[in-house]
């Protein structure tokens, strides 16, 4: 079993950053990669960035490349994901994902573990 706890949600105008948090206890981190996805009302759960087990490969929906960036620190068990430049569409829950794997997945089916979310709004 992997527990994770996202934070860092907030409000924020257009054109500003947060940076989101995923805590991850109870299995060897490292063994695991890593995704960030969102749900926005009316829309399905969709991936937003990935990482693999060392960092090394990293994915992103084409909506947010450029802007956002996903990093992990293994000696602290936690992912990130910087968002910058935020616009009023990125307003979602954003959930972070695990899976026992050392690749990059982008795939909602392909996660084992997932936190309980954290919202993000931004305002126009």
């Amino acid at each position: 079993q992997v527990q994770l706890v996202e934070s860092g949600g907030g409000l924020v105008q257009a054109g500003g950053s947060l940076r989101l948090s995923c805590a991850a206890s109870g299995r060897t981190f490292s063994n695991y990669a890593m995704g960030w996805f969102r749900l926005a009302p009316g829309k399905e759960r969709e991936f937003v960035a990935a990482i693999s087990w060392n960092g090394g490969s990293t994915k992103y929906a084409d909506s947010v490349k450029g802007r956002f960036t996903i990093s992990r620190d293994n000696a602290k068990n936690t992912v990130y994901l910087r968002m910058n430049s935020l616009k009023p569409e990125d307003t979602a829950v954003y959930y972070c994902a695990a899976r026992p794997t050392m690749l990059v997945v982008t795939t909602e089916s392909g996660y084992a573990y997932w936190g309980q979310g954290t919202q993000v709004t931004v305002s126009s």
